[in-house]
Order: C-alpha cells, then structure tokens, then sequence
C-alpha cells in the first residue's frame, strides 16, 4: 500500500457526504459545490471510510465481501485519489 499505510485511518473530509442515490443508482459524493456520481468500487470503499477503520481492515472486509484477493494496491491507490481530490483526509 504505497504512499498510504496500512494503518492509515480515511475518513471523509469536513463538507462531504457520501450517499445512495435511488435515482442515479449509484452512491454519490455531495459537497456544497455539486456532486460527484461514483462507480460501485469507489463507493463500496468510502462508505467504509468512517475515520474508525484503518486501510488494512477496509481491504479486509471489501476482500471478504467481494471474495477477491489482492486488492491492497487497488484501494490504496483510489484512497491517494480521494485525498488529492480532497474527499477524504487522514484521521
């Protein structure tokens, strides 16, 4: 998990609010300025991402739900993406 460690704990960043969208049938990331429509993968993982949960047990459970394997570098590199884009911050 480069450049975001395992023990990191993501959360989302003060102004974002992550939700289903019936109508879009997708979860989407609402902030004051609009509204960001994620894909399954990128939802499943910030629902996860309450500040509580450390990177190494979101891969855990997304590893569990999904019955995949070797997903580490995957989230790592979409949780980077999120705290570039200014999501997510580190707890």
């Amino acid at each position: 998990m480069s450049g975001v460690g395992p023990e990191a704990r993501p959360a989302l960043a003060r102004g974002f609010r992550l939700q289903w969208e019936a109508a879009q049938s997708a979860h989407v990331l609402l902030y004051p300025e609009g509204m960001v429509k994620l894909n399954g993968s990128a939802g499943e993982i910030l629902k996860r991402c309450d500040g509580e949960r450390t990177l190494a047990q979101i891969v855990g459970e997304l590893e569990a739900a999904f019955a995949m394997s070797g997903l580490e570098s995957d989230v790592a590199a979409f949780v980077q993406l999120a705290i570039r884009n200014r999501w997510l911050e580190m707890r």
